[in-house]
């Protein structure tokens, strides 16, 4: 297992690559390195010919607490990053500095997880917030601990959900619309019900049921494995899932805006003093605390 401060990179099973968040003190908070570093093991996986399969979980006891509110200089951070898209005017002012960085590290890097020419499978346990569902939503296949909860609470701080806009097609359109008026947790077997997750398993056997899975799917023909992936992907895509993400970008943009005019931040303050929100708040800051 080869590691640097927040991703470990191992291969624990033949043609398999594991990629482990490694920031539990901030329960894998994502900061501008974090995002980086997780995107090139991705890449590192991708492009080992021997690996046919790529598995994401996490240290400590939460998959992910989302966006790491706590970072400093986000924007003179990016300038220490090789940037992967074309985007550029990371310190411009006004609005296209944030387009900017979030086109690149957040839907950008998104869209690069999710069309990997392999498969790839998310083991989540614990609390999966905001953020972290655009770690787990662009994996092919995902197994949930039996311990795991998901929110969105992005609403609920002014904007119109994370920014990874998969909802509608996770849980399906009236599902996703309590999920992010509501800011209510959505629990594993109920992301089950739903499609979201494709296992629940007991938490101890995670790591060991999501391998298992990945030897099965290693057993095939990686050309076919690409292009099964590529077809399914493109069926979705018909769908309208590409068109639909862009015009909620943009309106989460919109409302970056409108808060910063209004508020002086990315976020609406009320919205997350309101009663809708006090529960999950309350609940985001206990994680962050475990």
């Amino acid at each position: 297992m080869s590691e640097n401060q927040t991703i470990l990179f191992s291969k624990p099973r033949p043609h398999v690559a594991h990629l482990m968040l490694n920031r539990p003190e901030t329960r894998n908070a994502q900061d501008t390195a974090f995002l980086y570093a997780l995107n090139d093991a991705f890449d590192r996986a991708a492009q080992d010919d021997e690996v046919k399969v790529i598995v994401l979980s996490a240290a400590g006891p939460h998959f992910s607490s989302g966006h790491d509110l706590r970072e400093k200089g986000g924007h003179d951070n990016m300038r220490k990053h090789e940037t992967v898209e074309t985007w550029s005017g990371f310190g411009k002012p006004g609005a296209e500095a944030q387009f900017a960085r979030e086109k690149e590290i957040y839907i950008g890097f998104c869209e690069r997880w999710r069309n990997i020419p392999k498969p790839t499978i998310a083991a989540v346990h614990g609390k999966v917030i905001a953020g972290g569902l655009m770690l787990m939503w662009p994996c092919d296949l995902i197994v949930a601990a039996d311990d795991t909860a998901f929110l969105d609470q992005t609403v609920a701080m002014g904007v119109g959900g994370a920014e990874y806009f998969m909802h509608p097609w996770e849980m399906g359109i009236r599902k996703a619309k309590e999920f992010l008026f509501t800011a209510d947790w959505i629990e594993a077997k109920e992301a089950l019900r739903l499609g979201m997750v494709n296992h629940v398993v007991p938490r101890q056997e995670l790591l060991d049921f999501t391998f298992a899975m990945a030897e099965r799917i290693a057993q095939k023909p990686m050309f076919a494995l690409k292009l099964v992936k590529e077809a399914v992907n493109a069926a979705q895509d018909a769908q309208g899932r590409r068109t639909a993400m862009q015009v909620s970008f943009a309106l989460h943009h919109l409302a970056h805006t409108h808060n910063q005019l209004n508020f002086g931040t990315l976020v609406d303050p009320t919205g997350l003093m309101g009663p809708m929100a006090t529960k999950a708040n309350a609940a985001t800051k206990k994680t962050a605390a475990e």
